[in-house]
């Protein structure tokens, strides 16, 4: 018997239900999902499938109208707003494909403003933007604002700050959709060296099936369901974090809004 690792996040049949003009739509379909450490993810679906959506439940942006979302087994359903606001200031990262960077800051002032926001002191701010900038090859562009930057450049800036108050989860939605198809292959290569080297644990969406050899799971979203197409075949932490290449996978059958992975 192994093992198994606490999941950070858990969906456990968690659908969400909008209402619209007397009509329900069903963006998500009882899905779930467990989130473990040293985990990429990659969640693939065409848009409107409910990827989104279901990232945003993950995040604690939005609340299922059944079932339950857990961080480290607490119900998020349950977390006031200052509760909320401490989760994705201390223990979420996130990643949007429009990058969101400020145009009138640098790309070191950019890395440094959460850090600056969560009182670390001038020292250890200085300390720590400098080492993900390093991280992301992007140090001697420190200076640089967004507008000189290019479109890969941006995203590694944007990534940069998601870790900058060392995040065990980060949620990145559809990351490289701006992205031409080597910079899109950069950035889920640097997805996958993070998870690997930190045990970081990232879920990011994407539509891209070329990146998606990249992730150690694979679960696709249709019309609100979530099925898996991959996972590993051990949950034990040695088989964890092996390199991808070298790693036990599965290709999953299980039914639709049944996966436990």
């Amino acid at each position: 018997m192994t093992n198994r690792p606490v999941p950070l996040i858990s969906a456990i049949e968690a659908s969400r239900v909008y209402r619209l003009s007397g009509e329900e739509i069903h963006a998500v379909r009882q899905a779930s999902l467990d989130i473990l450490p040293g985990r990429f993810i990659a969640l693939v679906g065409r848009s409107g499938s409910g990827k989104t959506t279901l990232l945003n439940l993950l995040a604690g942006l939005d609340r299922p109208t059944s079932g339950q979302v857990l961080f480290e087994g607490r119900d998020l359903a349950r977390f006031g707003e200052r509760d909320l606001v401490e989760l994705r200031r201390h223990r979420l990262g996130f990643v949007f494909q429009s990058f969101g960077l400020l145009p009138l800051l640098s790309a070191y002032e950019n890395v440094e403003l959460p850090l600056r926001i969560a009182g670390v002191d001038a020292k250890a701010r200085s300390s720590r933007t400098s080492e993900v900038l390093e991280m992301v090859g992007l140090l001697r562009r420190a200076r640089h604002r967004p507008y000189e930057l290019s479109g890969g450049e941006q995203q590694r800036v944007a990534i940069a700050r998601a870790v900058a108050l060392k995040p065990p989860v980060i949620l990145a939605d559809e990351p490289t959709g701006e992205l031409d198809s080597t910079n899109a292959h950069a950035i889920f290569s640097l997805f996958q060296e993070m998870v690997h080297r930190d045990r970081l644990a990232i879920v990011a969406t994407t539509h891209d099936q070329t990146l998606l050899d990249l992730a150690d799971e694979v679960h696709e979203m249709h019309d609100g369901s979530i099925r898996s197409l991959r996972t590993l075949a051990s949950d034990s932490p040695d088989e964890m974090f092996k390199p991808p290449a070298s790693r036990k996978t599965v290709d999953a059958t299980k039914p639709v809004g049944t996966v436990r992975s």
